[in-house]
């Protein structure tokens, strides 16, 4: 699994790997680069008055873990034979999570292009839902992991108090562009960036939606610097992730200039140099808000 995750986004080349895995009849995928391990059920440890969706704590490798139910968190019924479930032990914003899932089946290397946004009918800022592969006549559906467990654990999403503690700020007229596909997260990032005195924003679902409105700038004959001074981008998007969409503008005449800042829960010690590989400017993993805005600062006040 390491060796495919090198090679998958060392050159920003719009892929990714997805695995399997069942709740009910219903099939779903998360990114590999999220999954450390996949484990047979272990005895949890209920947790008096834990949230709804936690079934309780593991201890994995002299690591205590909290464990999540996907099928409850999701409104599904419970499994029909749980001797046969999985454990997917995955780590994103700097935290590990197993969640608990009914079956584990296999492995895709697919193009984000091949991944499309929920339509507006069941994306609302609820849905756990951020895309939809078409894969041999099948739906599988990507679940919005960072969603499930702020919803868990609020503390561990993006806070505007991190915002206030920077003191008072002044208000700029810079225009920054955000690709984000989560609607939660593009309300909470819209929110956080105004209270830091940033309010001239422009919002994206994926990185070719901002690439398009970069690019159609530029045709217009506008100077794009002097339109926008800094693009803020997730990593996981339908169509064109983060460090394809980086790639692109860094390789841009037009655009080249523009400071990069990738904002991901996927920034970890080994998946920052494959940031820079396509020339990013900075990294924050999130939810650091606060070291954002720092960033964002340095590149453009």
């Amino acid at each position: 699994m390491e060796q495919s995750k090198g090679i998958l986004l060392e050159s920003g080349t719009n892929e990714l790997e997805i695995v399997e895995f069942g709740i009910g009849k219903n099939k779903f995928g998360i990114n590999v680069i999220k999954v450390k391990e996949i484990i047979n059920p272990v005895a949890i440890t209920i947790v008096p008055h834990a949230h709804p969706n936690v079934e309780g704590i593991i201890e994995l490798r002299g690591e205590v873990l909290p464990v999540v139910d996907v099928a409850k968190t999701l409104g599904f019924p419970a499994s029909q034979t749980p001797a046969q479930d999985k454990f997917i032990v995955a780590e994103f914003n700097k935290q590990k999570i197993v969640f608990h899932v009914h079956s584990v089946t296999q492995i895709h290397r697919i193009s984000w292009k091949q991944i499309e946004k929920p339509s507006g009918m069941y994306q609302g800022l609820e849905s756990q839902i951020i895309g939809v592969i078409k894969l041999n006549g099948e739906m599988l559906l990507l679940l919005d992991f960072e969603k499930i467990v702020v919803e868990i654990n609020p503390e561990t999403g993006i806070n505007i108090q991190q915002v206030k503690k920077l003191g008072s700020r002044e208000r700029s007229n810079k225009r920054l562009v955000v690709a984000e596909d989560s609607p939660l997260l593009r309300k909470l990032l819209h929110d956080t960036l105004t209270e830091a005195g940033y309010h001239n924003l422009e919002f994206f679902e994926n990185g070719k939606d901002a690439l398009e409105y970069l690019e159609s700038m530029a045709a217009a004959g506008k100077s794009v610097e002097e339109e926008v001074q800094i693009i803020i981008t997730d990593l996981e998007m339908p169509q064109m992730d983060g460090h394809h969409f980086t790639r692109r503008v860094k390789e841009s005449a037009e655009l080249g200039g523009l400071p990069v800042i990738i904002f991901s829960s996927l920034i970890t010690d080994d998946l920052r140099h494959k940031g820079q590989v396509v020339g990013a400017d900075a990294q924050v993993s999130k939810p650091e808000i606060a070291e954002l805005i720092k960033l964002v600062d340095e590149h453009i006040l």
